[in-house]
């Protein structure tokens, strides 16, 4: 029998959203206070000395593969020695760092970290770990036509100081844009896809979110990092065995800290 509308069937319920449309776009962040970065460099430390074998392990990796595009840049001659130098850190780097960020991950477990795991996370993550190193290979080639734009329009003249200094001033104006750029989107995204099954476009602009909400603490953050790692270029590449891992570790626990990504499956 028919309804009084005429319609032969009642109306239909609205379907239940799913758990996906219920989850913000970006992932909501903490407010850090200064101390943050100290307790994120003494936290990677106690799982340095909690897995010396791996943390090896990958550090001579690190030290290898930086010895390597540094050789193949040099036979390649000056004019390729930026790009290759660039291009070969930013996509050799996210897996090695996803491998790393796996040993703190089983230690907050309470588990025993193993190489088969990270080899194992490593490839669950490879898809998203491309789309990161695409993105930051973008940004590089940007980086780089940028920089000979200001060499093109501010050219130095050898008998003017004063070209040098706006050549350098501005040149490095527009080298802290992407530079900035290239932190807050690596700061904590490469943590969040090891530990949850999240996409990159998600994770890079909740970092982004995260660094902009706390602008002192992650300058302060940034700055350790450039420093730690011109003390590893400076010891010819060597303490970079040491110092990547530890960065490694401590940035696993400053996204653990910052980013509550719980609404998002965890990676098993």
């Amino acid at each position: 029998m028919s309804s009084p509308t005429g319609s032969s069937s009642p109306a239909s319920s609205p379907p239940e959203p799913s758990p996906e449309d219920s989850r913000p776009f970006v992932v909501p962040c903490a407010a850090l206070d200064a101390g943050a970065p100290l307790r994120w460099l003494r936290a990677g430390w106690r799982d340095l000395r909690a897995a010396p074998g791996l943390s090896m392990l990958f550090g001579v990796v690190i030290v290898l593969v930086s010895a390597g595009i540094s050789l193949l840049a040099w036979t390649l001659g000056r004019f390729a020695l930026l790009a290759t130098l660039l291009s070969g850190f930013v996509f050799v780097a996210p897996l090695i760092c996803v491998g790393l960020y796996c040993v703190s991950r089983a230690l907050e477990r309470g588990q025993r970290p193993a190489l088969a795991d990270s080899f194992v996370l490593a490839r669950r993550v490879v898809g998203q770990a491309g789309v990161f190193a695409l993105a930051q290979g973008v940004i590089v080639l940007l980086w780089s036509r940028a920089g000979m734009m200001v060499g093109a329009f501010f050219p130095i003249d050898e008998s003017n100081a004063r070209t040098l200094w706006e050549f350098l001033a501005i040149g490095s104006a527009v080298g802290s844009i992407f530079a900035a750029l290239t932190f807050a989107v690596a700061a904590f995204s490469l943590p969040m896809i090891a530990d949850r099954d999240v996409d990159m476009i998600t994770a890079g602009v909740s970092s982004i979110h995260a660094v902009l909400r706390n602008k002192a603490v992650m300058l302060l953050w940034a700055t350790i990092i450039v420093i730690l790692t011109a003390v590893g270029f400076a010891t010819g590449l060597l303490g970079l065995g040491l110092l990547m891992p530890w960065l490694a570790y401590a940035a696993w626990h400053g996204y653990r800290e910052t980013l509550d990504a719980r609404a998002w499956p965890t990676l098993d």
